[in-house]
Protein backbone atom coordinates (compact mmCIF):
# COMPACT_ATOMS: atom_id res chain seq x y z
CA UNK A 1 0.00 0.00 0.00
CA UNK A 2 0.96 3.38 -1.09
CA UNK A 3 3.40 4.34 -3.73
CA UNK A 4 5.99 1.68 -4.51
CA UNK A 5 7.44 3.05 -7.95
CA UNK A 6 8.01 5.97 -9.27
CA UNK A 7 8.79 6.62 -13.18
CA UNK A 8 10.13 9.67 -14.47
CA UNK A 9 8.52 10.26 -18.49
CA UNK A 10 10.65 12.26 -20.70
CA UNK A 11 11.60 12.93 -24.08
CA UNK A 12 14.98 11.89 -25.14
CA UNK A 13 16.57 14.99 -25.10
CA UNK A 14 16.10 15.50 -21.67
CA UNK A 15 17.16 12.31 -20.45
CA UNK A 16 21.06 12.60 -20.08
CA UNK A 17 20.38 16.14 -17.86
CA UNK A 18 17.67 14.28 -15.53
CA UNK A 19 19.95 11.13 -14.74
CA UNK A 20 22.95 13.28 -13.90
CA UNK A 21 20.45 15.75 -11.52
CA UNK A 22 18.86 12.42 -9.94
CA UNK A 23 22.62 10.90 -9.52
CA UNK A 24 24.58 14.21 -8.44
CA UNK A 25 21.90 17.20 -7.21
CA UNK A 26 21.66 17.00 -3.02
CA UNK A 27 18.53 17.31 -2.79
CA UNK A 28 17.44 14.44 -4.93
CA UNK A 29 19.76 12.31 -3.94
CA UNK A 30 18.36 12.07 -0.55
CA UNK A 31 15.16 11.49 -1.66
CA UNK A 32 13.57 8.49 0.40
CA UNK A 33 12.93 5.45 -1.26
CA UNK A 34 11.61 4.50 -3.73
CA UNK A 35 14.29 5.93 -5.94
CA UNK A 36 12.68 7.10 -9.18
CA UNK A 37 13.46 5.64 -12.48
CA UNK A 38 13.76 7.09 -16.39
CA UNK A 39 11.24 6.05 -19.47
CA UNK A 40 12.67 7.61 -22.52
CA UNK A 41 11.65 5.78 -25.42
CA UNK A 42 13.09 7.01 -28.87
CA UNK A 43 9.85 8.40 -30.53
CA UNK A 44 8.63 10.36 -27.34
CA UNK A 45 9.36 14.62 -27.48
CA UNK A 46 8.42 17.91 -26.06
CA UNK A 47 4.95 17.80 -28.36
CA UNK A 48 3.94 13.94 -27.94
CA UNK A 49 0.32 13.92 -26.62
CA UNK A 50 0.06 13.21 -23.00
CA UNK A 51 -2.63 10.49 -23.57
CA UNK A 52 0.21 8.99 -26.36
CA UNK A 53 2.50 8.67 -23.65
CA UNK A 54 0.38 5.65 -21.78
CA UNK A 55 -0.33 4.14 -25.19
CA UNK A 56 2.97 3.44 -25.44
CA UNK A 57 4.07 -0.26 -25.00
CA UNK A 58 7.05 0.64 -22.50
CA UNK A 59 5.10 2.76 -20.41
CA UNK A 60 2.04 0.27 -20.19
CA UNK A 61 4.56 -2.65 -19.10
CA UNK A 62 6.33 -0.19 -16.16
CA UNK A 63 2.36 0.46 -14.58
CA UNK A 64 1.07 -2.75 -12.93
CA UNK A 65 -1.61 -1.40 -10.41
CA UNK A 66 -3.23 1.77 -9.92
CA UNK A 67 -0.95 4.84 -10.59
CA UNK A 68 -0.92 8.35 -9.48
CA UNK A 69 0.20 11.26 -12.40
CA UNK A 70 1.71 14.53 -11.77
CA UNK A 71 3.05 17.29 -13.82
CA UNK A 72 6.77 18.49 -14.69
CA UNK A 73 5.71 21.82 -13.55
CA UNK A 74 3.95 20.89 -10.41
CA UNK A 75 4.66 23.34 -7.08
CA UNK A 76 3.08 21.92 -3.96
CA UNK A 77 2.52 22.20 -0.51
CA UNK A 78 -0.80 20.06 0.32
CA UNK A 79 1.05 16.60 1.45
CA UNK A 80 0.36 13.87 -1.26
CA UNK A 81 -0.44 11.22 1.72
CA UNK A 82 -3.78 13.71 2.31
CA UNK A 83 -4.87 13.65 -1.44
CA UNK A 84 -3.81 8.84 -1.46
CA UNK A 85 -6.06 9.20 1.32
CA UNK A 86 -9.00 11.14 0.20
CA UNK A 87 -8.71 8.53 -2.72
CA UNK A 88 -8.98 5.66 -0.98
CA UNK A 89 -11.67 6.16 1.22
CA UNK A 90 -13.51 7.54 -1.72
CA UNK A 91 -12.82 4.73 -4.24
CA UNK A 92 -10.68 2.01 -2.92
CA UNK A 93 -11.18 1.94 1.11
CA UNK A 94 -12.95 0.31 3.47
CA UNK A 95 -16.38 -0.46 1.91
CA UNK A 96 -16.13 1.38 -0.95
CA UNK A 97 -17.28 4.41 0.62
CA UNK A 98 -17.74 6.59 -2.31
CA UNK A 99 -20.22 8.18 -3.73
CA UNK A 100 -21.38 5.57 -6.15
CA UNK A 101 -21.04 2.65 -3.10
CA UNK A 102 -25.02 2.73 -2.63
CA UNK A 103 -24.78 1.27 -6.33
CA UNK A 104 -21.94 -1.13 -6.42
CA UNK A 105 -23.38 -2.60 -2.47
CA UNK A 106 -20.36 -3.78 -1.29
CA UNK A 107 -16.98 -3.35 -1.00
CA UNK A 108 -14.17 -2.76 -3.14
CA UNK A 109 -11.43 -4.84 -1.66
CA UNK A 110 -12.54 -8.78 -3.22
CA UNK A 111 -10.37 -10.19 -5.79
CA UNK A 112 -8.71 -7.78 -7.37
CA UNK A 113 -9.76 -4.86 -5.56
CA UNK A 114 -12.69 -4.08 -6.82
CA UNK A 115 -15.65 -6.88 -5.91
CA UNK A 116 -17.79 -4.40 -5.11
CA UNK A 117 -17.43 -2.12 -8.19
CA UNK A 118 -14.56 -0.53 -10.60
CA UNK A 119 -12.48 2.09 -8.90
CA UNK A 120 -12.88 5.51 -10.15
CA UNK A 121 -10.81 8.40 -9.92
CA UNK A 122 -9.33 11.53 -8.34
CA UNK A 123 -8.00 15.00 -9.95
CA UNK A 124 -7.15 18.28 -8.61
CA UNK A 125 -8.24 21.93 -9.64
CA UNK A 126 -6.96 25.18 -7.70
CA UNK A 127 -8.39 28.74 -7.28
CA UNK A 128 -6.07 30.84 -9.78
CA UNK A 129 -7.57 34.18 -8.41
CA UNK A 130 -6.51 36.34 -5.30
CA UNK A 131 -3.81 38.52 -3.68
CA UNK A 132 -1.46 36.39 -5.35
CA UNK A 133 -3.45 36.28 -8.86
CA UNK A 134 -1.06 36.59 -11.94
CA UNK A 135 -1.37 37.98 -15.08
CA UNK A 136 -2.08 35.39 -18.49
CA UNK A 137 -2.85 32.40 -16.01
CA UNK A 138 -4.64 29.75 -17.85
CA UNK A 139 -7.89 28.59 -16.41
CA UNK A 140 -10.43 25.63 -16.56
CA UNK A 141 -13.73 25.36 -17.09
CA UNK A 142 -15.80 22.37 -15.14
CA UNK A 143 -19.31 21.16 -13.46
CA UNK A 144 -19.64 19.27 -10.81
CA UNK A 145 -22.28 17.48 -8.46
CA UNK A 146 -22.25 17.77 -4.81
CA UNK A 147 -21.78 14.10 -3.02
CA UNK A 148 -24.15 12.60 0.03
CA UNK A 149 -22.79 13.56 3.17
CA UNK A 150 -20.84 10.98 5.14
CA UNK A 151 -23.09 10.14 8.21
CA UNK A 152 -19.93 11.14 10.46
CA UNK A 153 -18.25 14.48 10.47
CA UNK A 154 -15.20 15.09 8.71
CA UNK A 155 -12.04 15.92 10.98
CA UNK A 156 -10.74 19.23 11.01
CA UNK A 157 -8.56 19.98 7.95
CA UNK A 158 -10.19 17.08 6.05
CA UNK A 159 -10.21 16.91 2.37
CA UNK A 160 -13.73 15.42 2.03
CA UNK A 161 -16.08 18.30 1.95
CA UNK A 162 -14.14 19.92 -0.84
CA UNK A 163 -14.32 16.71 -3.03
CA UNK A 164 -17.29 16.26 -5.53
CA UNK A 165 -18.03 14.43 -8.31
CA UNK A 166 -16.87 15.27 -11.97
CA UNK A 167 -19.39 16.00 -14.86
CA UNK A 168 -17.64 18.15 -17.03
CA UNK A 169 -14.38 19.73 -17.46
CA UNK A 170 -12.41 21.88 -20.70
CA UNK A 171 -10.16 24.34 -21.27
CA UNK A 172 -11.09 28.29 -20.92
CA UNK A 173 -10.41 28.45 -24.46
CA UNK A 174 -12.68 25.49 -26.02
CA UNK A 175 -15.21 27.08 -23.89
CA UNK A 176 -14.87 30.55 -25.23
CA UNK A 177 -14.59 28.95 -29.00
CA UNK A 178 -18.21 26.84 -28.27
CA UNK A 179 -19.83 29.70 -26.65
CA UNK A 180 -18.82 31.86 -29.73
CA UNK A 181 -19.96 29.18 -32.58
CA UNK A 182 -23.33 28.09 -30.20
CA UNK A 183 -24.03 31.60 -29.30
CA UNK A 184 -23.85 30.49 -25.70
CA UNK A 185 -22.96 27.43 -23.57
CA UNK A 186 -25.48 24.26 -24.67
CA UNK A 187 -26.50 22.00 -21.55
CA UNK A 188 -27.33 18.38 -22.88
CA UNK A 189 -30.82 17.89 -21.14
CA UNK A 190 -29.27 14.08 -19.91
CA UNK A 191 -27.06 16.51 -17.37
CA UNK A 192 -30.40 18.20 -16.16
CA UNK A 193 -32.06 15.05 -15.43
CA UNK A 194 -29.28 13.07 -13.70
CA UNK A 195 -27.86 15.93 -11.88
CA UNK A 196 -30.46 18.57 -11.25
CA UNK A 197 -28.17 20.53 -8.72
CA UNK A 198 -24.86 21.23 -10.18
CA UNK A 199 -22.19 23.86 -9.20
CA UNK A 200 -20.38 25.65 -12.56
CA UNK A 201 -16.90 26.76 -11.80
CA UNK A 202 -15.04 29.01 -13.90
CA UNK A 203 -11.63 30.63 -12.17
CA UNK A 204 -10.32 27.37 -11.42
CA UNK A 205 -7.01 25.70 -13.09
CA UNK A 206 -6.86 21.48 -12.98
CA UNK A 207 -3.42 21.11 -11.45
CA UNK A 208 -3.08 17.94 -13.21
CA UNK A 209 -3.07 15.57 -10.41
CA UNK A 210 -5.03 12.21 -10.98
CA UNK A 211 -4.81 9.51 -9.16
CA UNK A 212 -6.04 6.68 -11.59
CA UNK A 213 -7.61 3.12 -11.26
CA UNK A 214 -5.81 0.64 -13.19
CA UNK A 215 -8.38 -0.06 -15.84
CA UNK A 216 -7.61 3.56 -16.95
CA UNK A 217 -4.74 2.53 -19.41
CA UNK A 218 -7.32 -0.14 -20.87
CA UNK A 219 -9.39 2.76 -21.57
CA UNK A 220 -6.52 4.95 -23.25
CA UNK A 221 -5.25 2.14 -25.55
CA UNK A 222 -8.71 1.24 -26.49
CA UNK A 223 -9.38 4.92 -27.57
CA UNK A 224 -6.52 5.79 -30.27
CA UNK A 225 -8.02 9.11 -30.78
CA UNK A 226 -7.20 10.49 -27.36
CA UNK A 227 -4.19 13.20 -27.09
CA UNK A 228 -4.93 14.90 -23.90
CA UNK A 229 -5.23 13.32 -20.44
CA UNK A 230 -7.07 16.56 -18.96
CA UNK A 231 -9.15 16.90 -21.90
CA UNK A 232 -9.87 13.61 -23.33
CA UNK A 233 -9.89 11.24 -20.78
CA UNK A 234 -10.67 12.71 -17.56
CA UNK A 235 -13.02 15.15 -19.91
CA UNK A 236 -14.74 12.09 -21.67
CA UNK A 237 -15.01 9.71 -18.44
CA UNK A 238 -16.60 12.75 -16.34
CA UNK A 239 -19.36 13.24 -19.71
CA UNK A 240 -19.86 8.93 -19.78
CA UNK A 241 -20.95 9.15 -16.49
CA UNK A 242 -23.85 10.80 -17.54
CA UNK A 243 -24.34 11.27 -20.91
CA UNK A 244 -26.57 7.98 -22.38
CA UNK A 245 -24.63 5.57 -25.27
CA UNK A 246 -21.12 7.45 -24.62
CA UNK A 247 -19.89 4.70 -22.84
CA UNK A 248 -20.73 2.30 -25.14
CA UNK A 249 -18.85 4.56 -27.56
CA UNK A 250 -15.94 4.88 -25.25
CA UNK A 251 -15.25 1.05 -25.45
CA UNK A 252 -16.06 1.38 -21.23
CA UNK A 253 -18.44 -1.99 -21.53
CA UNK A 254 -15.28 -4.09 -22.51
CA UNK A 255 -12.91 -2.54 -20.10
CA UNK A 256 -15.25 -2.81 -17.01
CA UNK A 257 -16.79 -6.08 -17.64
CA UNK A 258 -14.61 -8.14 -15.20
CA UNK A 259 -14.97 -11.00 -17.38
CA UNK A 260 -12.55 -9.47 -20.19
CA UNK A 261 -9.19 -10.38 -20.43
CA UNK A 262 -7.35 -8.01 -20.98
CA UNK A 263 -5.01 -8.22 -23.97
CA UNK A 264 -1.47 -7.36 -21.91
CA UNK A 265 -1.71 -8.40 -18.47
CA UNK A 266 -2.42 -12.15 -17.26
CA UNK A 267 -3.06 -13.53 -13.92
CA UNK A 268 -5.25 -12.79 -11.52
CA UNK A 269 -4.70 -9.09 -11.43
CA UNK A 270 -5.34 -8.75 -14.53
CA UNK A 271 -7.04 -5.48 -15.54
CA UNK A 272 -7.64 -5.09 -11.96
CA UNK A 273 -4.64 -3.88 -10.07
CA UNK A 274 -1.57 -5.59 -8.04
CA UNK A 275 -2.84 -8.39 -5.49
CA UNK A 276 -2.54 -7.49 -2.31
CA UNK A 277 -3.32 -8.77 1.24
CA UNK A 278 -6.61 -7.36 1.41
CA UNK A 279 -7.85 -9.21 -1.40
CA UNK A 280 -7.68 -12.38 0.79
CA UNK A 281 -8.78 -10.68 4.27
CA UNK A 282 -12.53 -9.26 4.47
CA UNK A 283 -11.25 -6.01 6.01
CA UNK A 284 -14.35 -4.48 5.78
CA UNK A 285 -15.77 -7.01 8.53
CA UNK A 286 -12.89 -6.23 10.81
CA UNK A 287 -13.21 -2.40 11.10
CA UNK A 288 -15.01 -0.18 13.60
CA UNK A 289 -15.71 2.89 10.99
CA UNK A 290 -18.68 2.72 9.21
CA UNK A 291 -18.15 0.53 5.93
CA UNK A 292 -21.08 -0.42 3.23
CA UNK A 293 -21.91 -4.11 3.02
CA UNK A 294 -23.79 -6.50 0.56
CA UNK A 295 -27.59 -6.65 1.34
CA UNK A 296 -30.06 -8.36 -0.42
CA UNK A 297 -32.21 -5.11 -1.82
CA UNK A 298 -28.76 -4.19 -3.57
CA UNK A 299 -27.77 -5.72 -6.93
CA UNK A 300 -24.92 -8.37 -6.60
CA UNK A 301 -21.66 -8.09 -8.41
CA UNK A 302 -22.40 -9.79 -11.10
CA UNK A 303 -25.23 -8.10 -11.48
CA UNK A 304 -23.80 -4.49 -11.39
CA UNK A 305 -20.49 -4.74 -12.86
CA UNK A 306 -21.41 -7.36 -15.88
CA UNK A 307 -23.44 -5.48 -18.48
CA UNK A 308 -24.95 -6.37 -21.67
CA UNK A 309 -25.75 -4.41 -24.40
CA UNK A 310 -29.29 -3.99 -23.30
CA UNK A 311 -28.53 -3.44 -19.52
CA UNK A 312 -27.41 0.41 -18.43
CA UNK A 313 -23.45 0.57 -17.66
CA UNK A 314 -22.82 1.66 -14.29
CA UNK A 315 -19.41 4.29 -15.02
CA UNK A 316 -17.23 4.52 -12.02
CA UNK A 317 -17.03 8.14 -10.68
CA UNK A 318 -14.26 10.64 -11.26
CA UNK A 319 -13.92 12.87 -8.13
CA UNK A 320 -12.92 16.11 -7.93
CA UNK A 321 -10.77 17.84 -5.07
CA UNK A 322 -11.47 21.67 -5.22
CA UNK A 323 -8.69 23.55 -3.60
CA UNK A 324 -10.39 26.05 -1.34
CA UNK A 325 -7.41 28.61 -0.65
CA UNK A 326 -4.35 29.43 -1.65
CA UNK A 327 -2.77 27.88 0.81
CA UNK A 328 -1.25 25.63 1.45
CA UNK A 329 -0.05 26.44 -2.43
CA UNK A 330 -0.71 24.20 -4.76
CA UNK A 331 0.36 25.71 -8.12
CA UNK A 332 1.44 25.01 -12.13
CA UNK A 333 4.46 27.63 -12.93
CA UNK A 334 4.50 27.27 -16.57
CA UNK A 335 5.05 30.87 -17.41
CA UNK A 336 7.51 33.40 -16.60
CA UNK A 337 4.64 35.16 -14.64
CA UNK A 338 4.08 32.30 -12.02
CA UNK A 339 7.83 31.38 -12.12
CA UNK A 340 8.56 34.50 -10.69
CA UNK A 341 5.56 34.95 -8.28
CA UNK A 342 6.03 31.42 -6.96
CA UNK A 343 10.33 31.76 -6.40
CA UNK A 344 9.37 34.96 -4.56
CA UNK A 345 6.38 33.20 -2.48
CA UNK A 346 9.25 30.35 -1.75
CA UNK A 347 11.53 33.44 -0.88
CA UNK A 348 9.09 34.79 1.77
CA UNK A 349 8.99 30.85 3.73
CA UNK A 350 10.99 30.73 7.29
CA UNK A 351 13.83 27.79 6.71
CA UNK A 352 13.07 24.75 9.01
CA UNK A 353 15.35 24.80 10.86
CA UNK A 354 14.13 28.21 12.39
CA UNK A 355 10.39 28.24 11.68
CA UNK A 356 8.01 30.84 13.83
CA UNK A 357 7.03 29.86 17.05
CA UNK A 358 3.95 27.39 17.03
CA UNK A 359 4.18 26.59 13.19
CA UNK A 360 5.08 23.77 11.29
CA UNK A 361 7.53 24.43 8.64
CA UNK A 362 6.68 24.16 4.67
CA UNK A 363 8.07 21.24 2.96
CA UNK A 364 8.99 23.92 0.55
CA UNK A 365 11.18 25.56 3.14
CA UNK A 366 15.04 25.68 2.67
CA UNK A 367 17.35 24.64 5.47
CA UNK A 368 18.98 28.48 5.46
CA UNK A 369 17.76 31.81 3.49
CA UNK A 370 21.09 32.68 3.31
CA UNK A 371 22.92 29.95 1.95
CA UNK A 372 26.28 31.65 0.89
CA UNK A 373 28.98 32.04 3.23
CA UNK A 374 29.15 35.18 5.64
CA UNK A 375 33.06 35.83 3.90
CA UNK A 376 31.90 36.50 0.46
CA UNK A 377 29.14 39.12 2.08
CA UNK A 378 31.11 42.41 1.97
CA UNK A 379 29.86 44.77 4.73
CA UNK A 380 27.41 47.61 4.81
CA UNK A 381 25.13 45.53 2.56
CA UNK A 382 21.44 45.59 3.33
CA UNK A 383 19.47 42.07 2.57
CA UNK A 384 16.08 41.82 4.13
CA UNK A 385 16.35 38.03 4.92
CA UNK A 386 12.57 37.39 5.53
CA UNK A 387 12.36 37.60 1.93
CA UNK A 388 15.09 36.90 0.05
CA UNK A 389 16.80 33.45 -1.01
CA UNK A 390 20.69 33.29 -1.54
CA UNK A 391 21.96 30.22 -2.75
CA UNK A 392 25.78 29.27 -2.00
CA UNK A 393 28.44 30.14 -3.39
CA UNK A 394 27.51 33.93 -4.67
CA UNK A 395 29.02 36.82 -4.02
CA UNK A 396 27.69 40.17 -2.99
CA UNK A 397 29.94 43.29 -2.85
CA UNK A 398 29.51 46.70 -0.12
CA UNK A 399 26.67 48.64 -0.32
CA UNK A 400 24.42 45.87 -2.45
CA UNK A 401 20.84 46.17 -1.53
CA UNK A 402 18.62 43.07 -1.80
CA UNK A 403 14.73 42.73 -0.98
CA UNK A 404 12.18 39.91 -1.51
CA UNK A 405 14.75 38.27 -4.53
CA UNK A 406 15.45 35.16 -5.17
CA UNK A 407 19.51 34.88 -6.10
CA UNK A 408 21.02 31.34 -7.65
CA UNK A 409 24.22 30.11 -6.97
CA UNK A 410 27.92 31.42 -7.83
CA UNK A 411 26.37 34.57 -8.94
CA UNK A 412 28.04 38.18 -8.28
CA UNK A 413 26.31 41.15 -7.18
CA UNK A 414 28.45 44.48 -7.81
CA UNK A 415 29.04 47.22 -5.46
CA UNK A 416 25.61 49.28 -4.65
CA UNK A 417 23.21 47.19 -6.98
CA UNK A 418 19.66 47.12 -5.75
CA UNK A 419 17.54 43.90 -6.49
CA UNK A 420 14.07 43.62 -5.25
CA UNK A 421 11.40 41.17 -6.39
CA UNK A 422 13.80 39.47 -8.55
CA UNK A 423 14.91 36.00 -9.73
CA UNK A 424 18.51 35.61 -10.64
CA UNK A 425 19.36 31.56 -12.00
CA UNK A 426 22.74 30.33 -11.44
CA UNK A 427 25.83 32.16 -12.58
CA UNK A 428 24.25 35.37 -12.70
CA UNK A 429 26.60 38.94 -12.71
CA UNK A 430 25.39 42.22 -11.84
CA UNK A 431 27.19 45.04 -12.32
CA UNK A 432 27.95 48.28 -10.08
CA UNK A 433 25.34 50.55 -9.26
CA UNK A 434 22.85 48.59 -11.21
CA UNK A 435 18.77 48.28 -10.52
CA UNK A 436 16.56 45.42 -11.39
CA UNK A 437 12.83 45.78 -10.11
CA UNK A 438 10.72 42.43 -10.89
CA UNK A 439 12.92 41.29 -13.32
CA UNK A 440 13.76 37.46 -14.29
CA UNK A 441 17.63 36.29 -15.66
CA UNK A 442 18.92 33.27 -16.94
CA UNK A 443 21.83 31.45 -16.22
CA UNK A 444 24.64 32.91 -16.82
CA UNK A 445 23.48 36.07 -17.95
CA UNK A 446 25.35 39.95 -17.41
CA UNK A 447 24.25 43.04 -15.98
CA UNK A 448 26.13 46.51 -16.97
CA UNK A 449 27.17 48.87 -14.68
CA UNK A 450 24.50 51.10 -13.99
CA UNK A 451 21.41 49.16 -15.71
CA UNK A 452 17.93 49.55 -14.98
CA UNK A 453 15.98 47.46 -15.61
CA UNK A 454 12.07 46.96 -14.22
CA UNK A 455 9.68 43.92 -15.00
CA UNK A 456 12.31 42.46 -17.69
CA UNK A 457 13.33 39.03 -18.72
CA UNK A 458 17.09 38.33 -19.91
CA UNK A 459 17.71 34.59 -21.80
CA UNK A 460 20.37 32.16 -20.56
CA UNK A 461 23.74 33.74 -21.63
CA UNK A 462 22.71 37.31 -22.71
CA UNK A 463 24.71 40.17 -22.05
CA UNK A 464 22.85 43.40 -20.82
CA UNK A 465 25.43 46.49 -22.32
CA UNK A 466 26.47 49.69 -19.29
CA UNK A 467 23.77 52.05 -18.83
CA UNK A 468 21.02 50.10 -20.59
CA UNK A 469 17.58 51.01 -19.44
CA UNK A 470 14.25 48.73 -20.14
CA UNK A 471 10.99 48.26 -19.14
CA UNK A 472 8.48 44.73 -20.05
CA UNK A 473 11.69 44.46 -22.26
CA UNK A 474 13.13 40.48 -23.63
CA UNK A 475 16.42 40.41 -24.19
CA UNK A 476 17.41 37.54 -26.22
CA UNK A 477 19.71 36.52 -29.19
CA UNK A 478 17.44 35.41 -32.21
CA UNK A 479 18.75 32.49 -34.22
CA UNK A 480 20.27 33.30 -37.27
CA UNK A 481 21.72 36.63 -36.22
CA UNK A 482 25.06 35.48 -34.49
CA UNK A 483 27.23 36.51 -37.79
CA UNK A 484 25.51 39.72 -38.12
CA UNK A 485 26.44 40.34 -34.29
CA UNK A 486 30.04 39.68 -34.68
CA UNK A 487 30.23 42.48 -37.93
CA UNK A 488 29.61 44.66 -35.55
CA UNK A 489 26.26 44.87 -33.97
CA UNK A 490 25.42 45.05 -30.02
CA UNK A 491 23.87 42.72 -28.62
CA UNK A 492 20.80 44.92 -27.16
CA UNK A 493 20.24 46.17 -30.92
CA UNK A 494 20.10 42.43 -32.24
CA UNK A 495 18.08 40.80 -29.07
CA UNK A 496 16.18 43.05 -27.76
CA UNK A 497 12.32 42.80 -28.59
Amino acid sequence: MGIVKIHLITPPSSAFALTTALAQNPHLTSLPVPKPDIISPASFSDNTPTAELFRHPTVQEAITGDFLVLPCDLVCELPGEALVEAWMVQQGGLGGAGAESDRYGGPKMGKGGEAGGRRGGLGVWFETKGEDSTKATETDFMITAFLPQPSAPPWEGALRPHISKLLYTTTTDTLRDITQDKKGFPIRHGLIRKHGKIRMLTTHRDAHIYLFPYWVLDMIKRNETFDSVSEDVVGWWAKASWQDGLADKLSLREVLDPNHTSDDKDGDSGSYGSANIEDEVDLASMSSTHASTLCPNHPTITSTVISTPTQPLTIPPFLSYVHPTHAPLIRRVDNSHLLLRTSLYLATLPSFTDPLPGTTPSPLSHAQKIATSATLISPHTNIHIPTTLIAPNTTIATHAVIKNSVIGSNCIIGAGARLTGSLLMDGVVIGEKSVLQGCILGRRCGIGNGAYLRECEVQEGYQVGEGAEGKGEKYMVFEGLEEEMKDGETDEEAGMM
